[in-house]
């Protein structure tokens, strides 16, 4: 009996434990990150409010290049956008968001987003009032962002 109770609980903690990984690695393959940022920006011509949002890849995309950005509860999508894969040298141990230099009185513009770990990420089209070079530094209309995979 004792040999059929040990058996038993074997089995039950390999299939929690087994049911609990892929929603583990779920992040890594989707990507999801959300974030908060304290001021509106532009992401290819979409304008996202102060607020915590979620980005993720779309999960039926076989190119792995479209993201989706939704609210922080995900229940409304606020765009889906094809992006161009980037790649860089230097692997960020945190999410990475990148801006482009942006027109006055114009929210900045989203141009990189690197995942944690990963050197490669993702690049936005720039948006209306946005100058196509990539500032190294930060600028005061930069806005802040706090990220975290969920």
């Amino acid at each position: 009996m004792k040999h059929y109770f040990r058996m038993i609980a074997v089995l039950a903690l390999t299939l929690t434990a087994s049911a609990l990984v892929p929603s583990l690695k779920a992040n890594e393959w989707d990507k999801k990150t959300t974030f908060t940022i304290d001021q509106s920006i532009d992401v290819q011509g979409t304008v996202l409010p102060p607020g915590t949002y979620v980005m993720k890849l779309l999960s039926t995309s076989p190119d792995r290049d479209t993201v989706q950005i939704f609210n922080a509860r995900e229940n409304h999508i606020f765009a889906t956008i094809l992006t161009t894969p980037t790649y860089r040298v230097d692997v960020p141990a945190d999410t990475e968001f990148k801006f482009y230099d942006v027109v006055a009185g114009q929210p900045p513009a989203l141009r990189t987003w690197f995942y944690p770990g990963d050197n490669y990420g993702f690049e936005f089209e720039p948006g209306r009032g946005t100058v196509a070079t990539q500032s190294g530094k930060r600028h005061s209309n930069a806005p802040t962002t706090k990220a975290g995979g969920d």
